[in-house]
This record gives structure tokens, sequence and C-alpha cells, in this order.
């Protein structure tokens, strides 16, 4: 199979992410105004519970399967026989998932309020499962998905501004965001034929596959806990208040986290195969190229989050939530830790089967991160919640690259990496004194971000291309190219 340009599909995944950010920055302003409180509260309720059931469907699946079947990717009988395995173990979690549901809503009294609005939801289990998404990610078919979610999104806002238009239509709303983010999901099922043969099959390799399986949900679990632990400490020694401005700074931080890593994420899959074929060496050489490529947009993004993070706090949450502009620089840093820990567990550790490390590589930050909360958030509120997130980060990010250094030392210490370094630190200088100079001569906030982030991004790259760094110097002669054409 040809390999796919790896510039390409992190642009392809990174336009996905975008979208996927952008429906509910655009639907939830209308959507708060047209909703009543109490409808809308019953839409998140439903939403964040059927939320727990989407986790236990998927186990640790996605990753699992995009670790081994890129090992047969090229093999198609290898690869139907092995995701027919993969797909009916997945089938019958989405079976155990929706007992447990169906379970849950007779059992608890308190859920009937929110009983249909959980059964739409619920969809998303069964749409998610048939989607196999992950297959399109072992062949690094991106610029399918991305289609999809583009059209779908686009329909999914139109449906929006048809079908919502009173207090009552939390249920239309909730079924217009399965639609977006999984109804169409069942085209999947028969696109994927391009590249292999599902069937439904009890000839399951038990031993092989349920361990890893389950270690990877299991730090999948870590992580999510991990991730809802700062928010639940908070709540319970602070205020209501404190929760709504820390809320505020993590929909931020997970904003620009999830754009800054999109465009790494897509990697995943090749260097998977590189390890799993034991080309260790072509491996070094692409896990290097993932470095540089993270290191110069992760940077410079979290530097420009930090300088922007007051007009930005004022453009999309208002007046009333400057006090989280401190939290928010604060947790930029932590996007650069996350970043390259998710590379060193993802491009690393999961290919070479060292999920046992991930684990305890997950756990360990969570339990940092849990006693700082209790010794920080009493005098610090939730800036004491932002900095033990930036320090359990940092811990893990150094956890999973100790675990995996003999892996990745040498693309981490190599001359281009460093070199790269110091010109993208350099270069992101530039970004500060274009911030501060944007912010005295430029008064209207939404000009002033658009500006900054413009002619940061002109000098930032220009700075670059001057200082040879090999990436920027790269993507300029594809420019030219096309220029010339």
């Amino acid at each position: 199979m040809k390999e796919r340009s790896l510039g390409l599909n992190g642009l392809l995944n990174g336009i996905r992410s975008v979208l996927n950010l952008l429906f509910p920055l655009i639907t939830f302003p209308y959507v708060a105004r047209v909703l009543s409180v109490d409808g809308l509260g019953k839409y998140n309720f439903a939403n964040t519970y059927v939320g727990y059931f989407v986790l236990l469907a998927g186990l640790g699946i996605s990753t699992y399967a995009v670790r081994e079947g890129t090992k047969y990717r090229n093999n198609r009988l290898k690869i139907s026989g092995f995701l027919s395995e993969i797909f009916s173990i997945n089938l019958i979690s989405t079976i155990i998932a929706y007992i447990m549901l169906i379970i849950s809503l007779l059992i608890f009294k308190s859920l009937y309020p929110y009983a249909i609005c959980i059964l739409i939801f619920s969809t998303q289990i069964a749409f998610t499962t048939i989607g196999t998404e992950w297959i399109f990610i072992i062949y690094e078919d991106y610029s399918y998905i991305t289609i999809r979610s583009i059209l779908v999104k686009v329909l999914s806002i139109i449906l929006l501004f048809i079908f919502v238009k009173n207090t009552n239509d939390y249920l239309i709303y909730a079924g217009i965001t399965v639609l977006a983010n999984a109804g169409s999901n069942i085209f999947n099922f028969f696109y994927v034929k391009k590249f292999c043969d599902i069937k439904l099959t009890l000839d399951i390799n038990w031993k092989y596959h349920i361990k890893p399986i389950l270690i990877i949900f299991a730090t999948t679990i870590a992580v999510n806990i991990y991730l809802s632990s700062d928010t639940t400490i908070l709540g319970l020694m602070k205020s209501d208040y404190d929760v709504g401005i820390y809320s505020t700074t993590v929909k931020i931080y997970n904003l620009v986290a999830t754009l800054l890593g999109s465009v790494v994420a897509v990697t995943v899959p090749r260097l998977s195969m590189l390890l799993g074929q034991n080309k260790i060496k072509k491996y070094r050489n692409v896990f290097t190229e993932v470095i540089n490529l993270l290191t110069v947009f992760v940077i410079p993004g979290t530097v420009g989050l930090i300088m922007l993070s007051q007009d930005i706090i004022l453009l999309i949450a208002g007046k009333k939530y400057l006090p989280s502009v401190g939290s928010l620089k604060i947790i930029g840093l932590a996007i650069i830790f996350s970043n390259f820990s998710f590379i060193f567990i993802n491009c690393a550790l999961i290919p070479a089967k060292r999920e046992t490390a991930a684990l305890r590589n997950t756990l360990i930050p969570a339990l940092i991160n849990i006693i700082l909360n209790l010794v920080l958030i009493p005098a610090f509120s939730y800036n004491g919640t932002a900095f033990s997130t930036v320090i359990a980060e940092f811990m893990a990010m150094l956890l999973n690259y100790w675990s995996a250094r003999d892996l990745i030392r040498k693309s981490i210490i190599s001359r281009s990496v460093m070199y790269n370094l110091i010109s993208i630190l350099i270069g992101s200088l530039s970004i500060i004194v274009i911030c501060i100079f944007c912010n005295v001569l430029i008064t209207g906030i939404p000009i002033k971000i658009i500006v900054s982030v413009i002619l940061s991004s002109i000098f930032y790259f220009a700075v670059l291309i001057i200082l040879k760094n090999d990436l920027a110097i790269h993507y300029w002669q594809i420019f030219r190219r096309k220029l010339k054409k």
C-alpha cells in the first residue's frame, strides 16, 4: 500500500479536530438562548451519563487495533481475520454496555426524568461500534473521515437552526448531536470493504487480545479520572464560582491542546507499523520527524495562548470570567508536556507492547495530581488546580520518556531536534514581541487576536527559515514549487 503524506494527514486531522471543536462553539450560544435552563441541564446530564457507557463499549479497542492492525494492513486476508476478531470483541463489549445502561435505568428512579434523552444519546454507542473508525486510522485514510465530518457537521448545524426553536426542543437537539458526532458512522461499515472483509466470528484468540485491551482500557479510565479529579476536588473544597472559573480555563486549554496535538496524532499508525515490522532505523527517522513537527507547532502555540489569554477569555466568555486568566496562563504550559507525553505513549510504549508501563505512568501522575490539589486548592483555589495539572503532566512526560528511552532517546537528542529547538525558541520570542505591540496599538479584541495570530505566524516562520529550521525550509520549498506551477 502506498504510504500517505504525514503532512497532508496532519492537515486533514487538524481540520477534523477544528470542526469537532467549532460545532459546540457555534451551536451553544444559540441553544443556550433557545432552550430552557432545565432542558439544557437534562441534555448535559444525559450526554455525560451516556459517555461512561460509550467508554465501556469502546474498551481499549481503538488503540489496540491500530497497534496490531498496522502490521497486517498490506495483507488483506490477515487484516480481515484480525479486524473481524476485534470487531466481534467490540460488539460484545457494546452489548454489555447496553445491558448495564438499561439495568441502571430500571434501578435508579432518579434517572427517570432523563430516560428518553439518555436513550437518544445511547444510539451513539451502536453508531460508534459500527463506524469502526480505527480501520481508517490503520490505513491512514483521513481524507474520507474529514470530508464526511465536514458534510455531517454542516448538515447538523442546518438542522439545528430549522428544528430547535423553543424551550422543549432539547430532545431534538440531542438527536442532532448524535448525528453530528456518530450518526454518519453507519456509512463507514460499507466503505471499509475497500480495505478488508469484516464478519462476525466466535473464533477469537481471547488469550492474545484480552490482556492488552483491558490494560489499555484501564489506562483510559485512569486518564478520565485524572482529568475529572481537578474539577471534582475543587467543587468539594471551594464554591460553584471557583468551578465555573476553572471550567472555562479547562475548555480553552482542551481546545488548544487538542488542535495542536491533532497535527501529530496521525503519525501513530505509521510508527506502530514500523515498530511492529521491526524497522527500527526507519522508525527512529520518522519519530525524529514527529518530534520536530510537534515542537514547531506546540511551543509557539503555547506561547501565543499565554500572551493572548486575557483577550481570548474576554472574547469567548466575557468580563465575568476574567479571574480565569491567571489559571489559563499557568495551565497553558501543560499543553507542551501533555502532547509530548501523548507521543511517547502512543508512538512508543503502546506500539512496543509496553501498555503496563503506560498504565503505571498514568496512575502515578494521577495520584500526584490529587495530592497537590488537596494541598494547593485551600490557599490558591483554581490557580492551585492549574499548577497541579502542569506538575502532573510534566511527571507523566518524564515517566513515559524514561520507559521508552531505549527506543526514542536517539531521536530526542539528535542534532536535528536540538538545532531546530533553538530556532523555535528564538522564533517564539518574536511571538511575544508581536503580541506586546498589538496589545499596545490595537483596542478591539477580535481584531487584536486576528492581527496578533497572523503577524506572529509570519514572523515566527520567517525566523525559522532565516535560522534554517529543517521543517520550515521543507514546507517553504513545497510552497514555492506550488507557486511556480
